[in-house]
């Protein structure tokens, strides 16, 4: 019976990212559709799979805000602090 119930869902899985074109990574963290079907089984676990589902979902979204929020903060640091690379300011360099 367990055979029966995980071969449909695995077969269809299985087709679908057969189906998908390949395509680079992005190392950024889910959003709400990672994260909510996660939070979709996990729900569907506890028989609140709607519920698990907007939860992972807000989750997802507030993750990845966070993270590019992050990715921002960093990207302006370095360019603060690399702002006069290459760039001759004062005396710092004399002409020979």
């Amino acid at each position: 019976m367990i055979r029966k119930t995980f071969a449909l869902p695995l077969a269809l899985t299985l087709a679908f990212g057969a189906a998908l074109p390949i395509a680079p990574a992005l190392a950024e963290p889910g959003g709400c559709l990672k994260y909510g079907a996660v939070g979709a089984v996990g729900g569907h676990l506890a028989h609140h799979g709607v519920l698990g589902a907007a939860g992972g979902c807000a989750t997802g979204m507030y993750v990845r805000h966070k993270y590019r929020k992050q990715q921002r903060h960093d990207a302006a640091a370095y360019r603060s602090e690399h702002a006069n690379d290459g760039a001759p300011v004062g005396d710092d360099h004399p002409q020979h």
